[in-house]
């Protein structure tokens, strides 16, 4: 048989009742102890009162007689005597109401009993001496009040006991009430969140939670919409990824299946040109697959990087002159205009791949006749590097785009120029990795304008 398991609104119910049920209990038990024992007292400062009462009322009548004789065992005058202490008006000590709680002996100087129950005289009593003329000439003594005797007492306090055990039951019942919808209320968030976490196991990445309050819980419910909005946005990149690869890599292998069928069935002669043809194609993929090595090995974290202090401008100079003569070749202009010298702390072989891929960007998607721009300038702690083309341009919109994978703009900045649309994304990997950041504008000259920003090397200028 299965047991029953409680669940989270079941265990804080039953820890808040509990709680409360030991609270309510401790606090019966305290007022318990705290009105017997109040209780006691209050009965012994009545019988206190009561003694000094008789001491001194029964002193007075020695006085007038000259002895006992008048008390020796005459119970109905100290009955009468009692009666008249709690009925008189004029006594403005306040005492308990109606009659003894409590046992007394009047007794001589001896301690002889005179009056009072049947012997013997407890030695533990309260008692008060009774004096005329500062002589002691007998003993009003007390039975201790230790716990109650009186049949009206036991019932008042029984009482008490069931009004106290009665109001505990009431609390109990009045805090289940109230504790279970103040449970339910306050897991009603986490129960969202549970029931949001197994939609986003299943993969429903689209799930949100409603966070409801501004509390720790909603924070967390804002948090895990932010964390299945990610999810959401990587698995469809993930999508358009696997998409794009298989699009980039479908049109070459294309083109050289068909190259080879028709050399196959006798359509082309197996030329030197027709072996160039192929080649291109091959290196088309072959580039493509290096990219996309250096982008997986970028995005995870795992290309080496061995920095140190390097003169940036220089390796930016011999990156600009090993491609000089190629833009040349498409009547394509570069100008630089840059600082003297500038140290950065930072791998050169992956800045010249930076330069690199931004250099062969703007090669590919640069009208003939155009040029490219190359300035920097020191903004504080940073090198602004600004690589900017002529036309063709983009609009905003492609802007905003163009350091996503496979992204092409429509135009001149298309495949036929040869790119794979991955080289901006590498960049902005690599320059995240120099502690830099990249970004796209639009070029003074009718083109794009990319903006490198990298730190300079703090040890160096401590030094200067």
């Amino acid at each position: 048989m299965k047991m029953w398991r409680p669940g989270i609104t079941g265990k804080l119910f039953l820890a808040i009742l509990t709680t409360c049920i030991v609270v309510l209990i401790l606090m019966h038990w305290a007022v318990r102890i705290s009105f017997e024992r109040g209780f006691i007292d209050y009965i012994k400062h009545g019988n206190e009162q009561r003694l000094n009462l008789l001491s001194d009322t029964l002193g007075e009548q020695y006085a007038q007689r000259g002895n006992w004789r008048f008390l020796r065992h005459n119970d109905h005058y100290m009955f009468q005597l009692l009666r008249s202490f709690d009925r008189d008006p004029d006594n403005d000590i306040n005492m308990p109401p109606h009659g003894w709680r409590t046992q007394f002996w009047v007794t001589d100087a001896g301690e002889k009993m005179l009056v009072g129950p049947p012997p013997p005289i407890p030695r533990d009593g309260m008692r008060r001496a009774i004096r005329v003329n500062n002589e002691i000439v007998g003993w009003v003594i007390a039975s201790p009040v230790e716990r109650l005797t009186r049949s009206t007492d036991i019932n008042f306090d029984r009482q008490q006991r069931r009004t106290s055990w009665l109001i505990v039951v009431l609390s109990i019942l009045l805090a289940a009430g109230a504790t279970f919808p103040l449970a339910r209320g306050l897991l009603r968030p986490v129960k969202r969140l549970v029931e949001g976490t197994h939609r986003l196991a299943a993969g429903d990445f689209a799930s949100r939670v409603n966070p409801g309050t501004n509390d720790e819980l909603g924070r967390l419910a804002q948090d895990f919409n932010r964390l299945a909005s990610s999810l959401e946005k990587s698995q469809q990149m993930r999508r358009a990824f696997m998409a794009d690869i298989s699009h980039e890599l479908r049109t070459p292998l294309a083109v050289l299946r068909g190259e080879l069928e028709a050399i196959q069935d006798g359509v082309r002669q197996f030329t030197p040109d027709t072996v160039a043809s192929l080649q291109m194609e091959v290196a088309t993929l072959t580039k493509l697959v290096d990219d996309l090595h250096q982008l997986s090995l970028s995005d995870e974290g795992a290309l080496a990087y061995q920095k140190r202090p390097i003169d940036i401008i220089a390796l930016l100079e011999m990156a600009a002159g090993i491609f000089r003569e190629r833009f040349h070749s498409r009547s394509l202009a570069i100008n630089l205009a840059l600082p003297d010298d500038v140290t950065v702390f930072g791998d050169p072989d992956r800045l010249s791949q930076l330069f690199h891929n931004l250099l062969e960007n703007s090669l590919r998607y640069t009208d003939k006749g155009g040029q490219l721009t190359i300035s920097g300038q020191i903004t504080g702690n940073q090198l602004i590097l600004t690589f900017a083309d002529t036309a063709p341009g983009v609009t905003d919109q492609q802007l905003d785009k163009l350091f996503e994978r496979f992204y092409r703009t429509e135009g001149s900045r298309n495949r036929a120029s040869g790119g794979s649309g991955l080289g901006l994304s590498i960049c902005q990997n690599i320059v995240e990795a120099h502690g830099g950041h990249i970004r796209a504008e639009h070029s003074p000259f009718g083109g794009v304008s990319i903006k490198v920003a990298l730190p300079l090397d703090t040890a160096l200028q401590r030094t200067k």
